[in-house]
Parts: structure tokens; C-alpha cells; sequence
């Protein structure tokens, strides 16, 4: 479902593909080819969020700008080839590109994520936690447990590619 909210409309790429069980919402972009599962939640009311090429929100994930209670409320960025894993839910302000969140994870207000970072699953990082450029992050709460290795850069060089083709897929089969 893909609903307008105070005045703003959700931009879509018409390479993206969004499921009809899906909820976008208010000021959202999404990039070209990126896709958005079944139960997710993109909530653009309280501030912009975009989302950059080739990014996978998975089922049941909930991405939000921020929260009312915690001002300022700033604009969310997720960068490109990025894979936000089932049941995550992340009010953090920026996501680098190659980046893959795990499932089940939170990122909490403010959160700052760099390029070719990995969230391990189930992980809750901090509010206003900065996470520099391929790290590997674990844990409740989230601390950086190193650099990524080599054969962790395989999930955020080939699930995009996946991807985008089981949604040109479920486009072809009008799901």
C-alpha cells in the first residue's frame, strides 16, 4: 500500500519493486531497482526518507525518520546495495552503501552506519551510535567487534543482484 501524508507522496522508481502487502508512507524515496517485502513499514511522516539503488527492505521490517518525543526529528538516508534483514526496525539517520542490517536488529535515533558495515542479527545498536566503515558490529548493546572479513563482503556484493531478480519475478507474476 503506498499512501500520500501530509501533503507528500511517496517517490518510486519504476524499476522498484514495492509488495501490494507492504505500507509506504509520506515523504519516501525509493532508487532504482530497490525493493520492499511483504509486512514492511516505511514511514516518511515526521521526516524524508530515501533510499538509494539496488536496497532490499525485507519482510517485516520498519524503517522510520524519527520520533516525535525526540526532536530534532531528522531525515533518514539509506544508501545503495543495502540489505535491511527481516524484522529490523531502524530510526537511525544514515546507512552507508554495501551495508547489510541483520535480521531482527534495531538501530536506534541518530545511529550513523558506514560503508560495508555488517549489523550482526539480532543486534540493538545504541542511539546515537557511529559505526565506521566495515566494521563488524554484535551484541546488546551493539559494540564493534572488528573489521569485516573478506568473505562477509559476499552478502552485500550479491544478495542486491538476488534481488532484483526474484522482484522483476514477483512483478512478472503480478504479485
Amino acid at each position: 500500500m503506498i499512501k500520500s501524508f501530509n501533503g507528500k507522496t511517496p517517490t518510486i522508481a519504476e524499476s522498484a519493486f514495492v509488495s501490494a502487502a507492504a505500507y509506504i508512507i509520506g515523504d519516501v524515496v525509493l532508487g532504482e531497482h530497490c525493493s520492499v517485502w511483504p509486512g514492511a513499514v516505511v514511514r516518511g511522516d515526521l521526516g524524508k526518507i530515501t533510499v538509494g539503488r539496488n536496497s532490499v527492505i525485507e519482510d517485516n521490517c520498519v524503517i522510520h525518520s524519527g520520533s516525535p518525543s525526540i526532536p530534532p526529528v531528522t531525515d533518514v538516508t539509506i544508501g545503495e546495495n543495502v540489505i535491511v534483514g527481516h524484522g529490523a526496525v531502524s530510526n537511525a539517520r544514515r546507512i552507508g552503501n554495501n551495508v547489510v542490517i541483520g535480521m531482527n536488529s534495531t538501530l536506534l535515533h541518530d545511529v550513523e552506519i558506514g560503508d560495508y558495515a555488517i549489523i550482526a542479527a539480532g543486534c540493538v545498536v545504541t542511539e546515537k551510535m557511529k559505526v565506521p566503515e566495515k566494521s563488524f558490529v554484535v551484541g546488546i548493546p551493539a559494540r564493534i567487534k572488528g573489521q569485516i572479513a573478506e568473505d562477509q563482503l559476499w552478502w552485500s556484493q550479491n544478495s542486491p543482484k538476488i534481488y532484483i531478480e526474484l522482484a522483476e519475478q514477483y512483478k512478472k507474476e503480478g504479485l
